[in-house]
């Protein structure tokens, strides 16, 4: 009874812890043991004869392992036993044994994994009062092998049956075998951060972590541990990697500097309602396209032609780009004007203002400038087929610029006067009469602006 008692509280003890796994390098048992006696067991004095119970339970059996490598391990077991005498008179029969064991074990990380067991120790057999444990004591030498199967219970507590067959070598000598039923606890690995997962198994072995997770943790809950999660610190869904995206714009929160908002990949997760190129949080007009330089507001154009003000030539009056803002000259201005240059005439070779009537003409020029103040004229300069190709050339140049020089000189700005060359090419048909060779000594009158 007694027995029974302390088996049943070491039950009860070992039951409390995790259980073994195959990387916890030590190995204790507790169990009931039965031996099976086969025959007398003889020596120089008769011992245990028919009249002794061939089966026999008892307690403890008791062992300690340590794994040496892989599946092989080597330890020590003790057992304890009381064989009970059937006839009257006389003492139960007081057995025990201590013995070094190698065991081997297969697919010990398996729910049921078996195991083989040999081993050599000393066998003694007492007969005595129940008292007198070493009473007229017979010990033997002791060869044995066994077998058994392993019942994983959890981390590391494991039930265990086994059987083994025994044989003694020396008075009282003879066979018997022995079977054993327990539970067994497997310790030993180490647990640095003391999160219940060893640290051969735990991938965070240095801070307290989650079983599920081997041994990480999980510090924002989502489901992803910190060792997988991009964002260990804020919940998000796995196919983010464990990051938000608040605003669900594509851009996760911690690269999203507009997280609240949803904006534009290509522009860090920001709105940019106008279109500008330009985030709203830093655009002054964020509902009016705009200009970078201006802070995302439009140049302001006051004459509403559609260039800004900063690149208007005229700011105030409303024109074409092809003008730079100022409008075109009226083609009856341009055509008068063209009319009237029609009188500016130059001497065969040379670039002299001739006469009062091209005088007047260019004062006419200037009249028509003077009412168009925002256009703008190119002078084109012609020659006749008279002379060397080149030296037209320039002889038409100069004729523009001749033209040019007197207009500034009346008053015109001289940005507003542009000259251009085209010597011989352009002539006024018929260059065989000296009539139709003076017309082609000319200046041709056009506005920039068309």
């Amino acid at each position: 009874m007694k027995n029974f008692k302390l088996v049943a509280v070491l039950f009860l003890l070992i039951g409390t812890v995790n259980a073994q796994t195959s990387e916890n390098p030590w190995l204790v048992s507790v169990g009931f043991n039965a031996v099976g006696l086969q025959g007398d067991l003889t020596g120089s004095t008769p011992l245990l004869k028919n009249d002794y119970k061939s089966m026999s339970f008892g307690v403890p059996s008791l062992s300690v392992f340590r794994s040496i490598y892989g599946g092989l391990s080597i330890g020590a077991q003790f057992s304890f036993n009381s064989i009970k005498k059937e006839s009257s008179g006389g003492s139960d029969a007081k057995f025990s044994t201590i013995e070094g064991v190698l065991k081997y074990g297969f697919a010990r990380d398996s729910k049921v994994s078996p195991f083989l067991k040999a081993g050599f120790g000393r066998t003694s057999f007492g007969i005595g009062n129940e008292d007198e444990f070493n009473a007229a004591r017979n010990a033997t030498d002791t060869y044995f092998g066994g077998a058994g199967l392993n019942f994983k219970l959890g981390d590391r507590l494991s039930a265990f049956v086994e059987t083994s067959f025994r044989s003694t070598q020396d008075a009282p000598k003879g066979n018997y075998s022995q079977h054993t039923i327990g539970l067994a606890y497997g310790f030993g690995a180490g647990d640095t951060d003391k999160d219940g997962v060893s640290d051969k198994k735990d991938k965070c072995p240095d801070v307290f972590g989650l079983k599920e997770f081997e041994g990480c943790p999980d510090t924002d809950a989502d489901g992803i541990p910190d060792n997988q999660d991009d964002c260990p610190e804020e919940a998000g869904p796995e196919e983010n990697n464990g990051c938000p995206d608040t605003d669900g714009d594509g851009v996760l929160d911690k690269d999203d500097a507009c997280k609240d908002v949803a904006g534009l990949v290509e522009l860090g997760g920001c709105p940019d309602t106008d279109k500008d190129g330009i985030i709203d949080s830093e655009d002054e007009c964020p509902k009016e396209a705009g200009s970078d330089q201006n802070n995302g507001c439009p140049w302001p154009d006051q004459d509403n032609d559609g260039i800004a003000d900063k690149d208007d030539a005229c700011p105030e009056e409303a024109g074409t780009s092809e003008g730079n803002g100022c409008p075109e000259i009226k083609n009856e201005a341009l055509n008068e004007m063209n009319s009237v240059g029609s009188n500016i005439l130059f001497p065969a070779n040379g670039i002299k203002l001739m006469g009062k009537k091209t005088l007047n003409a260019i004062q006419e020029v200037k009249r028509i400038l003077d009412e168009n103040p925002s256009a703008s004229i190119l002078i084109e300069g012609h020659a006749s087929t008279d002379g060397d190709e080149n030296s037209n050339l320039n002889l038409s140049l100069k004729r523009a610029e001749s033209v040019k020089s007197k207009l500034i000189e009346l008053g015109i700005d001289e940005s507003r006067i542009e000259v251009k060359a085209f010597g011989e090419t352009m002539p006024v048909e018929g260059q065989d009469s000296i009539e139709t060779r003076s017309k082609s000594r000319r200046v041709v009158f056009k506005s920039t602006s068309n």
